[in-house]
């Protein structure tokens, strides 16, 4: 099991203060200036980058540390993101709906649980609402750049098929790139993209 406030624990930004590169790719799917959850947002860069460009943001992360950091960046752009240090296991998917939800990297939920995962955050989306998820396929073991070393926790094309309607994915897309987010996310890296209109 990570711990994430250790590995928060560095001065620098573990996977650097600017936004993953598929999330300003991906921007255009999302609902402009839209109630938006980023789960799992770690130091803030993404939630971050969103609220400057006009979302309202709330992030959630387990992390104490991660928030800590996370609030100092949104302050040195000068933006507002609504904080919430939270374990992910724990919230109730069904108390309130975004109009986008973003997940990035969130790869640490076991293989049992993890369409059940995405149905609650399907179900948490608005209708007509947008669900971004940007994430390590099975190939990224072999390149090591970053991620779990659990083959298990890694997405494909056919989790998220499994899960959503035809109808419902506009981007269900696996490549390979080069990183350079940090020093956590460094080097050629096997990569998925998933958008939805739920």
């Amino acid at each position: 099991m990570v711990d994430w406030d250790e590995r928060f624990s560095i001065e620098d930004y573990l996977f650097g203060a600017e936004p993953a590169q598929a999330l300003v790719n991906l921007e255009h799917y999302l609902i402009p200036q839209g109630n938006t959850l980023v789960i799992a947002d770690g130091e803030g860069r993404n939630s971050v980058y969103l609220a400057s460009k006009g979302f309202k943001v709330t992030a959630t992360d387990a992390s104490t540390v991660a928030s800590v950091k996370a609030k100092a960046l949104a302050a040195s752009r000068n933006v507002e993101v609504n904080y919430q240090v939270a374990d992910f296991f724990d919230i109730d998917w069904s108390t309130q709906q975004y109009d986008n939800i973003v997940g990035i990297f969130f790869q640490f939920v076991p293989p049992d649980k993890i369409k059940h995962v995405l149905m609650n955050l399907r179900s948490a989306t608005n209708k007509g609402g947008t669900l971004l998820i940007h994430g390590y396929t099975p190939q990224q073991i072999e390149l090591a750049t970053g991620g779990p070393k659990d083959l298990s926790l890694m997405y494909t094309k056919e989790l998220f098929e499994d899960v959503f309607e035809p109808k419902e994915i506009l981007v269900n897309k696996e490549y390979q790139m080069q990183l350079s987010e940090g020093s956590g996310h460094k080097g050629q890296s096997a990569l998925i993209d998933f958008v939805a209109k739920c």
